[in-house]
């Protein structure tokens, strides 16, 4: 296990960090060119749409500043959240300057540095996350043409009795197999595996607005299923708009998550990660959790395996397929 503070002054200034986070760890000079004042922007600019009060709105600012390093115990963590954006390297995104947001919150909480994607394109690896296997799939075919008998994490929950959700931002309907206008079957999961259909039709829904649809209601009404997968529209995760939309509405959504009480209370673990890379397939994969030390990063091999079996591990489930020969992420994040 290696740990070691994250240094990316090409990310924050210090003086942003001590500000934004209380106790931080040192950071260094500005690189790739950054400025200054745009990184320390990046932390405190007012995140995106949420409820229109002003009591909310602080409360968001001051949880999008400080959303790691607040609870020196590891928790009990009841639920687990998993964001995918899509398409971007390692090298892209961190420290890119149309990545300000991805960049700062991988400063504040925890980051893997040598995470990488399973294949291409994008089908196998969302199948590998969930399944524990590619399937053997390697293309981008709808449900109709490929589906799983497979076991999942979502049958896995569903067979010891715990909740499982998923939200695809702009999918016309329930469970939707058909690819349509923004939303993309094929970064959902979900809809793919046969044994769940019918569960599928009531936990595989529309994520609506950032500030009042399905996930917004059951974070700030304690009703969040035990693990989360968020699919973003193919503009918001930025597989089909530039990095710089995509990471709007990541600061936009991990800032309305990091407010909620279920967040705040130390019950929620959220994983940003991205499918898969566009110059190499080494991705980012950020750690958020209140147990998380600001700045840990790992240079542990890991991949969307692991994902799988940390996630699996926090829930109390049995590792699935390839997830039990991969490397678990729950020591090295404090989770």
């Amino acid at each position: 296990m290696r740990r070691q503070r994250l240094n990316l002054m090409g990310l924050l200034a210090a003086g942003a960090v001590v500000a934004a986070c209380g106790a931080s760890p040192a950071v260094g000079q500005p690189a790739r060119g950054q400025a200054r004042s745009e990184t320390a922007n990046a932390v405190n600019a007012e995140p995106g749409p949420a409820p229109a009060t002003a009591a909310f709105s602080v409360l968001v600012t001051a949880a999008a500043k400080r959303p790691c390093g607040v609870n020196a115990r590891k928790s009990s963590y009841q639920h687990v959240m998993w964001v995918f954006m899509e398409n971007e390297s390692f090298a892209s995104i961190i420290g890119a300057p149309d990545a300000r947001y991805a960049s700062a919150l991988a400063h504040l909480c925890g980051l893997a540095t040598n995470y990488d994607a399973i294949t291409h394109p994008s089908l196998p690896n969302y199948l590998a996350a969930t399944g524990g296997t590619t399937a053997a799939v390697t293309d981008d075919g709808e449900p109709s043409v490929h589906p799983l008998y497979g076991a999942s994490i979502f049958s896995q929950l569903v067979a010891h009795a715990m909740t499982w959700r998923s939200y695809a931002e702009s999918m016309p309907r329930p469970c939707d197999t058909v690819t349509s206008g923004l939303y993309a079957a094929r970064h959902n999961p979900a809809v793919y595996y046969v044994r769940i259909r019918r569960a599928c039709a009531t936990d595989d829904v529309a994520m609506g607005s950032i500030s009042g649809g399905a996930l917004h209601k059951a974070l700030y009404s304690d009703a969040l299923a035990n693990f989360v997968f968020v699919t973003p529209n193919i503009c918001d995760d930025a597989h089909s708009c530039p990095v710089q939309t995509g990471d709007r509405w990541l600061s936009a959504f991990c800032s309305m998550v990091f407010a909620s009480a279920t967040y705040r209370r130390g019950h929620l673990v959220v994983f940003v990660t991205w499918d898969e890379g566009n110059s190499d397939n080494r991705v980012p994969t950020i750690v958020a959790a209140p147990s998380v030390p600001s700045g840990t990063t790992s240079a542990i091999s890991f991949n969307h395996y692991s994902l799988l079996k940390t996630t699996e591990a926090l829930l109390g489930l049995a590792p699935l397929g390839n997830a039990s020969k991969a490397t678990s992420m729950v020591a090295v994040f404090h989770l």
